[in-house]
């Protein structure tokens, strides 16, 4: 079973409130293919001879999909532009910039490859039963995209371990990296200290040089080299560990009540997937851990036993030697129904030969994974989903 085989297999629009009717602020409907939303950010800024801050967007979307989002601007330009792998229209004018809360949802179309004349037969009932009874609401593989096999850059901030953290932000292998970029960190690990070296071998443009140019004159200064990283990466890195956390507590309580099989995959650790829960469960909505949570009685055994693993406690749930970047706080629903479920007939498939594909589409709320979908199906035809 294989998704995003082709880059049509794989797209997304989103569902978006804008805000008034008059104002300075442009509104922009975006179609974006093969491109981060920031690469996206980033060609539109160009195009606009603005800085990339200067273009709000509501949510940032995967590099492997087609995708249409919503930003916006203050300034006054072409109702229709379009540049390296984005096309750009105006559909509004208003008063304010877009925020993540003028999101209401995603609108997904999926083609599912590489299925036998049974799974291609059994997909559409299970979209519809999964939309009938739901799934637990992990946070899904995207979210880790800075996990490192060495570690959660996150993980050393909270520890207040700022040269671990400098060490995992220039040398640690990331999912979510370039080839350019893995490059340089095998050289990092290897000529780690030589920082005049290292800056002469960093990728154009990148904040790497920002941080390499200040060690060159204070080796030993971590934790302002650390402060010297976007606050937007800091911000990642850090929400990274702490849905790590989530989902690990979440997954703990389950298995707690019974709940270890089937379970689904979500960057190299198993997760419980039930089949269903009583109301009650469903309803609950899960607090982020954070240094001032109080989490029900119920639930404080499984909260123990995942701080004590990975060696923490509330109380270090605060960025203590990071300057300007917090952790969020609130409560995250632990079950979602995907909504507006539906399954096309199998057809052949054109990239499997002798193989079937059946086309999917459903709506999410903000916050919830499609990918997390995907897999929910897959383990209940008790098959792996492979990704391209």
């Amino acid at each position: 079973m294989q998704i995003k085989k082709l880059p049509e297999d794989f797209l997304v629009e989103e569902q978006v409130h804008l805000p008034g009717q008059h104002g300075p602020y442009a509104y922009y409907r975006v179609e974006k293919r093969n491109l981060s939303t920031l690469s996206v950010r980033d060609e539109m800024a160009a195009w606009l001879k603005v800085t990339p801050s200067y273009l709000a967007f509501p949510a940032f979307k995967d590099k492997s999909a087609i995708a249409v989002q919503y930003t916006s601007v203050r300034k006054r330009a072409a109702e229709t532009f379009e540049g390296r792998g984005f096309a750009a229209q105006r559909v509004g004018w208003g008063s304010r910039a877009l925020r993540p809360g003028d999101l209401q949802g995603n609108r997904y179309t999926l083609m599912i490859r590489d299925l036998d004349a049974q799974q291609a037969a059994a997909i559409g009932p299970l979209l519809e039963t999964l939309g009938q009874v739901g799934l637990p609401n992990y946070f899904d593989d995207q979210r880790f995209g800075s996990f490192s096999t060495e570690g959660f850059i996150g993980k050393a901030i909270l520890m207040r371990d700022a040269e671990r953290a400098v060490w995992l932000y220039l040398a640690g292998p990331m999912a979510g990296d370039t080839r350019e970029i893995r490059a340089f960190k095998r050289l990092v690990r290897t000529h780690w200290g030589q920082w005049g070296f290292l800056l002469h071998q960093a990728p154009q443009p990148s904040n790497f040089r920002s941080v390499l140019t200040f060690l060159k004159d204070q080796p030993q200064n971590h934790r302002k080299a650390l402060n010297l990283i976007h606050d937007r990466l800091l911000s990642i890195y850090l929400v990274a560990f702490q849905s790590w956390v989530w989902n690990r507590i979440f997954g703990h309580y389950l298995q707690t009540l019974g709940y270890a099989e089937p379970a689904i995959m979500i960057t190299g650790l198993d997760f419980p997937l039930p089949e269903s829960l009583p109301d009650a469960l469903t309803q609950l909505r899960l607090s982020m851990p954070n240094l001032t949570v109080r989490y029900p009685d119920a639930l404080l055994p499984s909260v123990e036993a995942v701080l004590k693993e990975e060696e923490r406690t509330l109380e270090d749930f605060k960025a203590r030697i990071l300057r300007r970047v917090y952790l969020p706080k609130g409560e995250r629903p632990v079950w979602f129904q995907p909504q507006e479920c539906a399954a096309g007939e199998p057809v052949p498939d054109v990239a499997f030969p002798g193989q079937w594909a059946v086309s999917i589409s459903f709506t999410l709320a903000p916050g919830q994974y499609a990918t997390l979908l995907i897999k929910a199906i897959a383990a209940r035809l008790g098959v792996h989903v492979r990704v391209r």
